[in-house]
């Protein structure tokens, strides 16, 4: 068997031309990087076909191993068991997310049911989860990591259908197949609306706020934000709503297989929050904050208006409400935060806080022109791992920002990740220029990289990011504390026309702004994650009375006026559009982001009790968290660095909604 298979790679391997498949080799490049200039969109499908195949023969080797089952011949046999797959993955699937090119799309339509297929038979094997439980139930001797690790995978056999009988193991097959497909079709048709909003309007969807707040002319504001609200919603080919309406029937016909009343109470049933009642009685107290905040900014902003304020209005008399109270606007702060200074802040305050030291790399490849690659060391000069900042607003890119993994960590393995975000592209004459929302997403995904960077553990399965995922958030959020520190902003904010380090004076205006117009920001942010949560409250059967676009919008209209959201706000993601919960794996989970800040905002006033650049601070948040990954529970590792619980009032203080 052993020798057909390494017959069977080998044939995949060689092309007419006796090229080698570049992922099916070791790669001879700086820190294993991927060699991007050698991969041809043919070597893809004969790589991932190579990969499915390896994987499959060392899972039947485990099966058929016949030693009793172990931490060692079943757990770290199965966590190693896709070297192919791995590799060519962590190519793929970053670049159908920046360079989505109609060939990568095609592709992705191509494997994507594929690799669900084999994942169903690897996560319905029977006799593969006998060995598991086997190591389950017998975990005495394992390390506290090696547990975490045992967990999670029998856990993700549990909530793959492993018990169900085999009609029900079908039925579950063929609902997971489906809704890959789904959930990759949801994304590529947002990015075909993305860019034909871009048509439309001469704008990116990710400088819609920045335009919102800036055109004079209301009618154009209306045109704009009815052409960005109704993305996804416009029928033809890129139209979501039917796609919508079958991933959440999936969904919930998924969840009740497996003997839970709702996707919500499915998904949550692993989460720190576990279950939708303590996820609605978390959020609404935030909404109705908000909304009392929302009022009195909207009277503000009428009395400079002079009429009525409708959605269309917000951004725009909110930065004359700005102007008049902190005599702040962004374009005063714009020439301070062009796109490589800041993340020359970025790199400044990792640097300052755990003693880390950042440089280019440039031997190291990038998939595109515009992508920088930057080696990661540790005080004593040991490798932390490799960085690719993906900065600029591309029409391949999805829209938003992202941190992901090229290669991810464990024992002897350092790894390759990847910033994506759309902030705007340099021209010839000026560079890019970021907002303070801007400035904020760059050190927030940066926090999610050094999650990944700092991580030290054994196994890929817990470390760096993968937490539970109203977990991971948390780090992200912490590190957007950074970007306004004024010691890190004399590093790296000055007028890329002067010179000139940022004013004092206009330090102390952006620290006393950030609390400005929280009721609209944490609004349409807590709108957005109580939607997400009462699409996925509801059962099947409720599921099937909905039928089209019309029962789409008459939802949203209901969950809207029940969470009492204010008619001149929309929730930051509205169905149709909504990438989060329909192809980003936050369904039933766009709640972690506020219920992460709880705990980043808590630990973050610690760091204000000690000092800012406390060293023993630092290393405490280095050791606990950051090294932990997901090798110990969330609440545990929060408990012994702050030695109490979460205060949930932080929150409130941070926003300024007390």
């Amino acid at each position: 068997m052993k020798k057909l298979m390494i017959a069977a790679l080998a044939a995949l391997a060689m092309t007419a031309c006796s090229r080698t498949n570049p992922f099916l080799k070791e790669w001879d490049t700086p820190y294993g990087t991927a060699p991007f200039s050698q991969i041809r969109i043919t070597d893809y499908m004969p790589a991932f076909e190579a990969g499915i195949a390896e994987q499959k023969a060392n899972i039947q080797a485990i099966v058929a191993n016949p030693d009793a089952p172990t931490f060692e011949n079943t757990i770290l046999a199965y966590e190693q068991a896709s070297p192919i797959l791995d590799k060519v993955q962590g190519v793929f699937f970053n670049l159908s997310e920046s360079e989505s090119t109609p060939e990568m799309q095609e592709i992705e339509e191509k494997v994507t049911p594929l690799l669900t297929d084999a994942e169903n038979e690897i996560l319905m094997n029977g006799d593969l989860f006998a060995r598991v439980k086997a190591v389950y139930e017998n975990a005495g001797a394992l390390t506290r990591e090696q547990y975490m690790v045992v967990k999670k995978i029998y856990q993700a056999f549990e909530r793959n259908g492993v018990g169900l009988d085999e009609a029900g193991k079908k039925r579950f097959a063929e609902i997971n197949t489906r809704l890959s497909t789904l959930s990759q079709k949801f994304g590529q048709n947002l990015l075909a609306e993305n860019n034909a909003f871009k048509a439309a309007t001469g704008i990116t969807v990710s400088e819609y706020y920045d335009f919102m707040s800036s055109c004079e002319d209301r009618a154009k504001r209306e045109q704009v934000f009815k052409a960005y609200s109704s993305r996804g919603n416009n029928g033809g080919d890129n139209d979501n709503n039917a796609i919508v309406l079958e991933i959440l029937k999936l969904r919930a016909e998924m969840a009740q297989l497996l003997g839970y009343p709702n996707f919500a109470a499915y998904q949550l049933s692993d989460k720190m929050a576990g279950s939708p009642e303590t996820v609605d009685a978390f959020l609404q107290p935030i909404m109705d904050a908000a909304m009392r905040k929302a009022r009195e900014e909207i009277a503000d902003m009428q009395a400079i208006a002079g009429h009525k304020i409708e959605a269309w209005d917000w951004s725009y008399y909110a930065e004359k409400v700005r102007a008049q109270k902190y005599a702040l606007d962004e374009s005063q702060t714009k020439p301070y935060f062009q796109a490589d200074s800041v993340l020359k802040g970025v790199f400044t305050a990792a640097e300052k806080i755990y003693g880390i030291h950042i440089e280019p790399a440039p031997g190291v490849e990038v998939y595109n022109p515009e992508v920088k690659a930057y080696k990661l060391s540790d005080a004593d000069g040991s490798l932390l791992g490799i960085f690719y900042r993906d900065y600029y607003v591309r029409p391949t890119k999805r829209g938003g920002a992202w941190m992901n993994n090229f290669r991810e960590q464990s024992a002897g393995v350092r790894p390759v990740i990847v910033n994506v975000c759309n902030f705007p592209a340099p021209t010839e004459d000026t560079p890019s220029m970021l907002t303070i929302d801007n400035v904020q997403t760059a050190f927030h995904e940066f926090g999610h990289a050094l999650h990944g960077f700092l991580t030290q553990c054994n196994y890929e399965t817990v470390s760096g990011t993968n937490v539970a995922r109203d977990f991971v958030e948390m780090f992200s959020q912490f590190n957007e504390n950074f970007a306004f520190v004024p010691e890190i902003l004399s590093a790296y904010a000055h007028d890329y026309r002067t010179g000139e380090t940022i004013p004092a004076g206009l330090v102390e205006k952006i620290g006393s702004a950030l609390k400005f117009n929280q009721g609209f920001m944490t609004g349409e942010l807590c709108a957005a994650s109580i939607l997400d949560m009462k699409w996925h409250e509801l059962s099947a059967a409720e599921l099937a009375a909905f039928q089209g676009p019309e029962d789409i919008r008459a939802f949203e209209t209901k969950v809207c006026a029940e969470m009492g959201l204010v008619d001149e706000i929309i929730p930051r993601y509205r169905t149709t559009y909504f990438n989060h919960i329909f192809n980003s794996g936050y369904s039933a989970g766009y709640y972690s982001y506020l219920w992460s800040e709880v705990l980043a905002v808590d630990a973050w006033e610690k760091f204000k009790e000690d000092g800012v650049f406390n060293r023993a601070t630092a290393e405490s948040f280095r050791r606990t968290f950051l090294e932990k990954g997901g090798s110990e529970e969330p609440m545990t590792l929060y408990r012994s660095f702050r030695g109490a619980e979460p205060d949930p009032s932080a929150l409130m203080r941070a926003r300024g909604l007390e």
